[in-house]
Order: structure tokens, then C-alpha cells, then sequence
């Protein structure tokens, strides 16, 4: 059984190689782009099961991302979990409300976020690992 594809956007290496990580200790398959621009070319490219998006990216913010996942026959169903630095006041309603299924203010607690993931695609393939520490 395929691992679930999973595509994290963010111009952060550290918090890209860490979620990377975690990911892959969990059976998820990870895929990364670092600006709006590649975001939407490697959604497009690799049809993920989940994108992680950042709202703060060059080329392009989390936001503008967000618009043209949900104007995009292809890409529309795909979910989308936020991790954004930015303020949650004015910007998870905002998220939300542009297609993102969840909202979490970095840094997330690494299980509530798994969860999510979990509850939005549903568990790796393989039986689920804890979060290396």
C-alpha cells in the first residue's frame, strides 16, 4: 500500500527538516517546496494527499496559495492543514475560510498535528511510530 503523500510549504529549512522527519517516522511520504510559486507547481506535480502551508512565503503568501488551490479543477479536494507563525486572531478565521481544513500556530504540538493529519488522511501504511525527540 502506498505511503500517503504529504507536501510541506515552507521557507524555514530547520522546521522543513524537522517536519520532514517526523513525517517519514510516521509512513507519510514528504514532498517540500519553499516559495507559493513551487507550492502550487509541485502540488500539481506530485497530487498530495495533504499540503502543510505556511502563510508567511516568498512568491506568492500562504494566502494566495490557498486562492488558487480552491480555483484549481485538479487540486481543489486537496486538503490543506496551516502552520503559520502569523497572528492566529487575524488569521485563522481568514485561513479557514479561503479552504484550509485546520489552523495551527507555530511551533504545533507535534501530536495535536499528527492528529490532524491523521483525522484529515488518515494514518501512514505501516503502524505509527512515536515522534523522535
Amino acid at each position: 500500500m502506498p505511503r500517503p503523500k504529504i507536501l510541506v510549504v515552507d521557507d524555514d529549512p530547520d522546521l522543513v527538516r524537522a517536519l520532514r522527519l517526523r513525517l517519514r517516522a510516521n509512513n507519510y511520504e514528504v514532498t517540500t517546496a519553499a516559495d507559493g510559486y513551487s507550492a502550487i507547481a509541485q502540488a500539481q506535480k506530485e497530487h498530495p494527499a495533504l499540503i502543510i502551508l505556511d502563510l508567511g512565503l516568498p512568491v506568492g503568501d500562504g494566502f494566495v496559495v490557498l486562492h488558487r488551490l480552491q480555483n484549481s479543477d485538479a487540486l481543489a479536494g486537496v486538503p490543506v492543514i496551516v502552520l503559520s507563525a502569523r497572528d492566529p486572531q487575524n488569521n485563522e478565521e481568514r485561513a479557514l475560510k479561503a479552504g484550509a481544513t485546520a489552523f495551527f500556530q507555530k511551533p504545533a504540538d507535534n501530536e495535536e498535528l499528527l492528529n490532524a493529519i491523521r483525522v484529515t488522511i488518515g494514518p501512514g501504511s505501516a503502524p505509527t511510530a512515536a515522534w523522535p525527540s
